[in-house]
């Protein structure tokens, strides 16, 4: 079910989808959701933290470096016990944006990165990931882009295909913003400072669990989070509050070290997935979160 609402969003935001006017440097987010179980009436209170900080330096007329830092925190059970477990993830982001000529322009990005319980790094804890996009702008309101993004996992290497669209109306109220099937949003302004909106987010990541009572272990998570939100801006739209209630579909599979399924492409296996998971599948529920977004103007 999750895989196919994975797809779903996929296939639907392709056929709405960056030359964009604006740069967020710093955006920290919180969300919460109570998560049930397909199997019982347990149920568990979800609650995460995303923090990212970008810093794009100009070398060169066609290069720009681009650094930046993300960290994540995500608290739940795992297994219907009373215990509360931290996935933590932390990651660099380094790369560059090269303008290639004819309005054609390349993002290529290093994304290296430690996901686990932090109870004690070692080798299970990191994974190296990359993201190559190809950009063509067609004009100051619209361009279209490509590419994919590769990581290594604790169940394998994931490979996602990239597609995107950045889109502003010529009344500047109305404008799409997407790397499918990562993120999207579509923002309406109803006034100078206010706005309304709809987002996509998601992610296929591992966090190995090192704790003495869970030593061995990663969780899969797999996570799709669609809402719809409420924005205004402060000091001439530089710092913007959202608030967003969704839907969110994120699922949490528990499973040995070293039990994989080799190459994974979106959510599916090519191999097939003969992995024997250790905890119980978790449902959809609503989820309400809030964002604050530090804006530039470029």
């Amino acid at each position: 079910m999750k895989k196919n609402i994975f797809l779903l969003a996929f296939i639907l935001f392709i056929s709405i989808l960056q030359a964009q006017d604006y740069l967020d440097i710093a955006k920290v987010s919180y969300g919460n959701v109570t998560l049930g179980n397909v199997d019982n009436d347990i149920e568990t209170d979800v609650s995460n933290v995303n923090a990212e900080v970008y810093f794009p330096v100009p070398i060169a007329s066609d290069i720009v470096l681009i650094s930046g830092f993300t960290y994540e925190n995500t608290r739940l059970s795992l297994n219907n016990s009373i215990s509360r477990t931290n996935l933590i993830m932390t990651r660099l982001n380094v790369g560059a944006k090269i303008d290639h000529g004819n309005k054609w322009s390349g993002t290529y990005v290093a994304l290296p990165k430690f996901a686990s319980d932090f109870n004690g790094l070692g080798a299970n804890d990191f994974q190296m990931g990359g993201l190559a996009l190809l950009e063509k702008k067609y004009s100051s309101s619209y361009s279209f882009k490509f590419g994919t993004y590769i990581s290594s996992e604790n169940f394998g290497t994931t490979i996602t295909p990239l597609i995107g669209v950045w889109y502003k109306s010529k009344s500047k109220k109305f404008y799409i913003n997407a790397t499918l099937p990562i993120r999207a949003d579509a923002n309406y302004s109803l006034t100078d400072h206010f706005s309304i909106g709809a987002n996509l987010l998601s992610s296929i990541k591992s966090y190995h669990i090192s704790s003495p009572a869970s030593r061995g272990f990663y969780v899969q998570e797999e996570s799709v989070r669609f809402s719809a939100f409420a924005a205004y801006g402060f000091l001439d739209d530089s710092l913007i509050v959202r608030g967003r209630v969704g839907l969110d579909t994120t699922d949490y599979g528990l499973y040995a070290q070293g039990d994989e399924v080799g190459v994974q492409i979106l959510t599916f296996q090519v191999g097939g997935d003969d992995r024997t998971r250790l905890n119980s599948e978790f449902e959809a529920a609503p989820f309400v979160g809030v964002d604050l977004i530090f804006r530039i103007d470029i």
